[in-house]
């Protein structure tokens, strides 16, 4: 299949919409509204499941979950507003972070390479040690990948923000901080389609670049199923959380399932929720 890539997502009444080789289609309230011509690929469907927001009521805050069931060429909405909605992504941003390091050189092994802590204790315990890309992003540490930001440098990665079609491609606000309090934007549903493409491997990067960062994505099991997942949380370096988010797919046999959620978490109690709540948005379209 081929990687070349499609202009940018486009956004009617403010709602992001979405059309990818593979059947990422157009979310929309009508439906899918194609904007792009592609030859043989299947009609693409979409649903709007609002029993879906029920799981945020539920847990007492609000959030939207974004499904797309690849075999199906089905993506699943719980809503039709905040899936378009624009927020920072993050840890999240530690996804693109990695197969950027990787690409530059910044990284060459992610077992091997290591960064040394440097001294200043943090909140977070599992910060205040040394680091491999491995285990910094399974313990999603904020500081190595500012670090690596900073290797990369703002020419680099702008190149390949713009290349991935990231968000709103906008790294203003400091090299270290674009992602957590500056200027890059990114909604659920732009989420699906990057991840999706990481998941069949074309992104404008190399093949093992993307079977490195496939392979370090933190695995989550669910039953029988397999859930390979980047969370990100907003003022988590402040130990101020305010928006959670969990980005991946989930694997059950053969089928697989990209998704992205994000959710308010004013209080402590809600970040653990954000993969639970994954996991029921995932039951109930039958992804895990």
């Amino acid at each position: 299949m081929s990687s070349a890539r499609l202009p940018p997502s486009l956004a009617i009444s403010g709602t992001a919409l979405i059309n990818r080789r593979h059947a990422l289609g157009l979310l929309a309230a009508a439906g899918f509204l194609p904007s792009r011509s592609l030859a043989n690929v299947a009609p693409q469907r979409s649903e709007i499941r609002e029993d879906l927001a029920k799981h945020f009521t539920d847990a007492g805050t609000v959030g939207t979950f974004v499904g797309y069931k690849v075999d199906d060429y089905l993506i699943i909405a719980s809503d039709k507003d905040r899936s378009g909605e624009a927020k920072l992504p993050a840890s999240t941003f530690k996804i693109p972070n990695s197969l950027i390091a990787l690409e530059t050189g910044v990284v060459g092994d992610p077992d091997k390479d290591v960064f040394k802590w440097d001294g200043v204790v943090r909140s977070i315990e599992g910060w205040n040690r040394d680091h491999t890309l491995r285990s910094a992003i399974a313990a999603s540490a904020v500081p190595v990948y500012q670090e690596i930001a900073r290797r990369i440098g703002a020419e680099r990665m702008q190149k390949y923000v713009d290349l991935f079609e990231y968000g709103n491609r906008d790294i203003g606000g400091g090299i270290d901080q674009f992602w957590l309090t500056g200027n890059l934007r990114i909604d659920p549903v732009q989420q699906v389609d990057f991840v999706d493409r990481l998941r069949r491997g074309v992104l404008p990067v190399s093949k093992r670049s993307q079977e490195l960062v496939r392979d370090i994505l933190p695995v989550t099991k669910a039953g029988d199923s397999i859930i390979r997942a980047k969370t990100g949380l907003l003022g988590a370096e402040l130990g101020k959380p305010s928006l959670g988010w969990v980005v991946g797919w989930a694997e059950k046999g053969t089928a697989q399932t990209v998704f992205a959620l994000n959710m308010d978490c004013p209080e402590p109690r809600l970040v653990a929720d954000r993969m639970k709540l994954a996991q029921q948005c995932l039951t109930d379209i039958g992804a895990i």
